[in-house]
């Protein structure tokens, strides 16, 4: 062990102990220092070990394109759980990876004690590296197995997939009831009704002795992902599995898409105060870290004097440091508790914070021309939450199945606001008719309003 990290082992171990007299309350973080190549893995493929495909690769070179040019910089990335885990890059300095232990303890606070973060990690585990690590090996079995090209084939569809689940609905749900429930008898009265309901109890006299089969499915179904798992005719189990695999972190990774703003803030408001009470840090140190705290929540990149995106760190810094100031701590806290950014920006953010954060609604036309059309705190609201509706995804549910197999798709456009790219629903469209192995088919609009059905996909074999 060098210098640098034995003095941040110290730093860190100090920063443990003045977090919880401050009142943080977390699971065990365990920190790692790896190199940048490794970091970059990690924040492209979302975990350390992952299942393999090549739109993995995609992003790899989009993101170090993007670092190159200077838009973006990986300084840590922590996935909560039991414990939580945190990697920093080994290229930061010691004053930024000192400010990034502080910024992981602030994320491992909200992680445990968010209602919403508690209730996914009850359901997916709170053990995301193993579980990733175990799901991929069943893929690299798989692709020992069956090849590449049909594995890949099945990764392609449920990828392309991986935002379509149903968050109001457990990880681990059970499957329809397979017949309809028996029809009351003709002037049964009410006691009779509720008792026909119970379990176990015998059909009234007069009713139909055979079942009538359910519709599948009985009412519009949103997860995608496990509705195709669970009922595509003809699936092996081992693409089943891996439909389930990706639903499973999928599941996992919601509460910090569905919390970016809050859980960005929230670290960024500790991490600023234990380096400001942390009388342990000499005071070069100290200023450097500043300066990189300075650096992660400004509204801005590339000394750009306007924004015309919300930087999460900047807008939930701001926030949470206006509630505490006017509402107290313990408020936060229960905000912290309760709230996703829905509930965080609706009901938080108010037009003197906008005003003072100088946030806007702006439009860009065909032209060229960008605008800034609207300061009124509802679309400032609305434009800042309009895209994590629906985990940032078009509604898309499973309408009906057919008796020879069909699926039917149905996109709600209304409540989108919106219609399809039809070309890139279309490709969807043909990885779900390769898995679901029956005619596909999609009711949608496209982006000028025309209703528009995409042509029945004949089956793949």
């Amino acid at each position: 062990m060098n210098s640098t990290s034995a003095a941040l082992d110290n730093y860190a171990e100090q920063f443990l102990v003045l977090a919880q007299e401050l009142g943080l309350d977390f699971y065990p973080v365990s920190f790692d220092l790896v190199p940048a190549n490794f970091m970059l893995e990690i924040a492209v493929y979302g975990l350390p070990v992952r299942m393999r495909h090549w739109s993995f690769g995609v992003r790899y070179i989009h993101q170090l394109v993007r670092q190159h040019m200077g838009h973006s910089r990986i300084f840590e990335v922590m996935f909560p759980g039991d414990p939580c885990q945190a990697f920093l890059q080994e290229q930061n300095s010691l004053a930024e990876n000192t400010l990034v232990t502080a910024h992981v303890l602030g994320h491992a606070d909200f992680a445990k004690n968010n209602q919403l973060f508690t209730r996914f990690m009850a359901m997916a585990g709170g053990h995301i590296l193993e579980q990733s690590a175990a799901r991929a090996h069943r893929l690299e079995r798989a692709l020992t197995a069956h090849g590449q090209e049909r594995v890949e084939a099945v990764l392609d569809a449920a990828l392309a997939l991986e935002t379509h689940i149903d968050v109001n609905q457990p990880l681990h749900r059970p499957l329809y009831p397979e017949f309809l429930a028996p029809p009351p008898a003709p002037g049964a009265d009410p006691f009779a009704l509720r008792f026909a309901k119970l379990a176990g109890a015998e059909p009234p006299d007069g009713a139909a002795d055979a079942p009538r089969r359910a519709p599948l499915p009985p009412q519009p179904e949103a997860d995608l992902l496990w509705f195709i798992a669970h009922y595509a005719p003809d699936m092996a189990e081992w693409e089943r599995d891996i439909f389930l695999a990706v639903r499973e972190e999928a599941f996992y990774f919601h509460p910090i898409f569905a919390c970016q703003i809050m859980n960005e803030g929230w670290a960024s408001y500790w991490h600023a105060r234990l380096l400001r009470e942390a009388r342990f840090l000499p005071e070069a140190l100290y200023l450097v870290a500043l300066k990189a705290h300075s650096d992660v929540v400004r509204p801005f990149g590339n000394d750009q004097a306007l924004a015309l995106s919300v930087n999460p760190y900047h807008l939930g810094f701001a926030m949470w440091e206006h509630i505490i100031a006017h509402q107290g701590m313990e408020k936060a806290r229960q905000i912290c508790r309760e709230e996703d950014d829905f509930g965080f920006v609706r009901n938080y953010l108010d037009q003197a914070l906008a005003d003072e954060l100088d946030l806007f609604v702006y439009e860009t036309r065909k032209d060229g021309e960008t605008r800034m059309v609207n300061r009124d705190i509802v679309a400032i609201r609305e434009a800042i939450l309009g895209p994590k509706y629906n985990y940032g995804a078009p509604t898309i549910t499973v309408k009906r199945t057919g008796a020879d197999g069909t699926l039917e798709l149905e996109h709600d456009y209304l409540r989108d606001g919106r219609g399809l790219e039809l070309t890139q629903a279309e490709k969807v469209i043909d990885y779900v008719a390769r898995l679901w192995r029956r005619p596909v088919t999609l009711h949608t609009v496209d982006f000028r309003g025309v209703v528009r059905v995409l042509p029945v996909r004949k089956a793949l074999p």
